[in-house]
């Protein structure tokens, strides 16, 4: 009798939770409300198989509880009960799959007017390309990859040239417009989903695969990887703008061709130099930095984190409030009021020679090791030397005291929080792995044995 109790006040619960529960659907902002309801009959029908299912155990659990005197009745064969149970399995499992095969033929046919973009996932981030004025996207392979060409497109298709290139997380589209995003990996499994616009599909090396939808909904949605790919997987994150037709066409016309990323200016290394004169009272005449001052060794860092660094220092991601040493940069970085200025100064620091910092944190080598290789390695690699494709800097070599501030400053939240800052806001998160400050150091000890 207890156990018809226990299992009905399950059922009981079970349908209050359900229809109490604060996790539901987000605001749908796309025209795949087909979905919403594809969903929604299978709990219906599954919620009503549950329900059924167990208050007929219940009722069974009590009319067939032991009693004296009472034999329990062997029946192998039921023929009319195995056919209502066929009957009703069919019916069910016909309205669960009828919705959604209907809803499958339209996911897989785009409708003619859709334009197409593409989504670029790599170990742990997203990159986008829209066609240019000629409407189509020019092909790629991986065999084109590199720093300047992320997306492996084929520099000698006429067809690529005018592709428009969005080298960071986050995307726009206008409102109303039907789109089709092809989907491509450089490297592992991926998924690129949108939960308000209901629709998701993984990312396969060596394949294109899409999906399409309409944005009815202005706003702005995180876009997710729900594809595990590894130790970075719960950062990779993005957004994408919904937004008017004029208000897309002024964005996108903003955004670089894929020929104009291909042929940049080259940098003036002698207004570089003239530029670096303000920067060598602090960070030395050689970039080897300066404790004392609170500047750290910039000889040796990678020309392109120098240049997101200055702009980030421009634009207000970074120097806020908290970040004392950090603001300080934020006038200085506000001289440079051109993106080739801070691409001339950049180029110029490239030039110093890359001698290593002195060491001046000591910690646990080997808590260090395990704490780097678990958490560290896969973005800035083993040796420390960083990389473009993670969007890692170097940090072998460099100003130990500097990586134990930056640390901590991504774990208080001085750090990493601007709507700018995508790859900062990874760190915060990644930063948790170091516990408390000696952690932090430990990490740095080690660091100082890949110089």
């Amino acid at each position: 009798m207890t156990l018809a109790v226990v299992i009905f006040l399950l059922v009981v619960g079970s349908i209050i939770f359900h229809f109490a529960s604060p996790w539901w659907f987000t605001d749908i902002a796309s025209d795949w409300g087909s979905i919403d309801f594809t969903i929604n009959v299978t709990f219906w029908v599954t919620g009503f198989v549950f329900v059924a299912c167990n208050l007929f155990l219940a009722y069974c659990v009590w009319k067939f509880r032991h009693k004296e005197g009472h034999k329990a009745k062997y029946e192998p064969e039921n023929a009319k009960l195995e056919a209502g149970l066929s009957i009703f399995t069919t019916l069910g499992v016909v309205a669960m799959l009828a919705p959604g095969l209907f809803v499958w033929a339209t996911f897989v046919t785009p409708p003619s007017d859709a334009l197409e973009y593409e989504v670029l996932g790599t170990q742990w981030q997203w990159q986008f390309r829209y066609p240019g004025a000629d409407g189509l996207l020019g092909t790629a392979d991986t065999g084109f990859v590199s720093e300047s060409n992320p997306f492996g497109i084929n520099p000698e298709d006429p067809n690529g040239q005018d592709d428009v290139v969005v080298n960071d997380p986050q995307m726009h589209l206008a409102i109303n417009q039907p789109v089709k995003a092809l989907l491509r990996s450089n490297d592992v499994l991926h998924n690129y989903t949108v939960p308000q616009f209901r629709v998701k599909m993984d990312l396969v090396p060596g394949l294109v695969s899409y999906l399409w939808f309409d944005p009815t909904k202005e706003g702005t949605y995180d876009i997710m990887c729900q594809e595990l790919c590894g130790i970075g997987h719960f950062v990779m994150r993005g957004s994408v703008t919904v937004q008017s037709q004029e208000e897309f066409d002024t964005w996108l016309a903003s955004q670089p061709t894929f020929s104009e990323t291909q042929r940049p200016a080259p940098p003036d290394l002698s207004a570089g130099q003239a530029q670096y004169a303000t920067c060598a009272a602090c960070h030395g005449a050689n970039g080897e930095g300066n404790r004392a001052l609170n500047a750290p060794k910039i000889a040796g860092q990678q020309p392109w984190y120098i240049e997101r660094q200055l702009n980030h220092f421009k634009q207000g991601a970074r120097g806020g409030a908290g970040d004392t040493n950090g603001s300080q940069m934020t006038a200085f970085a506000s001289m440079l009021t051109t993106d080739e200025a801070v691409r001339n100064i950049s180029a110029y620091i490239a030039t110093f020679p890359d001698t290593p910092a002195a060491t001046t944190i000591a910690g646990d080598i080997d808590n260090g090791f395990d704490i780097y290789d678990r958490n560290c390695a896969a973005c800035h690699l083993d040796n420390g030397s960083g990389t473009w494709y993670t969007d890692a800097p170097k940090l072998s070599g460099m100003s130990d005291w500097y990586f134990v501030t930056q640390i901590s400053n991504f774990r208080a939240g001085i750090r990493g929080n601007h709507p700018y800052d995508d790859y900062g806001e990874q760190m915060v998160q990644m930063a948790t792995a170091m516990g408390d400050l000696e952690e932090i150091n430990d990490v740095a000890a080690y660091i100082n044995t890949l110089r």
